[in-house]
This record gives C-alpha cells, structure tokens and sequence, in this order.
C-alpha cells in the first residue's frame, strides 16, 4: 500500500475516525510531520486540533538511549535504569522550557487544550520503533483522558504489537513485514516546516471559528 501524501493517508483513515466525529475529543500531532494529517482528521471530525510535543531524556553516558520523556506538563522515567533524581529534575526543566519556547512558536499565546475525560487520537505519519508513540501515550495518561486513540497509516508490526498494549484502542491502514522506512509507503513525503505547520494550525482555528 502507497499513499500519494500525507493528504492521501489522512482521509483514508477518516472513515475509521469517524465514530469520533463532533464528540468530546481531541486530535494530537506529533510535529512536525503529522501536522498536515491531523489538521485533515480534525477538520473532518470537527475536533479542535493540538500539538503534542514531547522529547526524550538521553543517558548522560549514552545521549541517543531514551531514559524517559517530558513534556510540556509531564514526565515519565524508565524506572530499569534506576537514575539520578538530580539529573532527571534538571533534564526536565531544560527539556521543558525548550518545548515551551517551540508550542509559542507554533501556537502563538494559544493555550494547550484540556486533555481530561476526552477522547484522545494521537496521530503521526507512520511509525517505526513505536519507542516515540509509546512514550507519547503514556505522557497523555497523565492528563486522566477517556480514551487514547493512536492513528497512524502505517507501522511496523512489532510496534503496533507494542502499542496495543498501551492505548485503548490502535488504527492502522497497513503493517507490512518488511517495514524498513516510513517514508518509503508514500509518493510524496517532503520535509514539513516549521511555517507549514503554523499555517495549517491558523487554517484550522480560522475555519472553526467561522462555523
């Protein structure tokens, strides 16, 4: 399965979203690439749209091994590596002010949506290692939702495996075996950039407002 772009990939899982549509829920990014997407999903379900901005804690000896994650509200640590608490509290305020100086990049002086009793769908364009998305919804457990919904076009199986043990409930279009690179399901994956993103988050605001 080849999808033209990530419009493509979008509205092809839209009817599997559409239960969703006009309910109390959320539809969550993961910059920059599956912006492009969830501002599609969310435009056809009628959910306000929201980045979730995450970035991982490296070892101090070893800074491409995830420790843990943070986001702009919360924080998860593997506990198998038994840390230093000082070294996670400062990781985490580094790592924290950097995520907030990108959100006001991209959302201006919007604030952050309420992730409480609502259905949350993390979309992202395709997924790999899983490591990223798992650590992402577990970030969002935190903020107490209904639900958490993981969408994506395409994965790699053992990664869906992964995640179907963590979020309630996984849609995916297409986990082939040989999974190498998410970019080689798609005709059309350029780079989206940091203007893209702002504009399709403007369009989406504007247009809901109108309704």
């Amino acid at each position: 399965m080849i999808f033209n772009n990530r419009y493509d990939a979008a509205m092809r899982l839209v009817p599997l979203l559409k239960k969703y549509a006009d309910t109390k829920g959320v539809v969550l990014a993961i910059p920059r690439g599956a912006v492009p997407m969830g501002f599609y999903i969310a435009k056809e379900l009628h959910l306000p749209l929201d980045l979730l901005l995450t970035k991982k804690i490296g070892h101090p000896q070893n800074p491409e091994l995830a420790v843990g994650s943070v986001s702009m509200e919360g924080r998860v640590v593997d506990p198998r590596f038994n840390m230093d608490e000082d070294f996670i509290e400062r990781e985490t305020v580094r790592i924290r002010a950097t995520l907030k100086d990108r959100y006001k990049k991209f959302m201006g002086n919007r604030s952050s949506i309420d992730l409480k009793d609502k259905t949350v769908i993390i979309v992202d364009d395709g997924i790999a290692t899983g490591n990223t998305m798992l650590l992402s919804v577990d970030l969002v457990k935190h903020h107490a939702p209904e639900k958490v919904v993981v969408a994506t076009p395409v994965a790699a199986p053992e990664a869906l495996r992964k995640l179907r043990k963590k979020a309630d409930e996984v849609i995916c279009l297409y986990a082939p075996e040989d999974f190498r690179a998410v970019g080689e399901f798609y005709d059309d994956f350029s780079q989206v950039t940091d203007d893209e993103v702002i504009d399709f988050l403007n369009r989406l605001s504007t247009e809901q407002k109108s309704v």
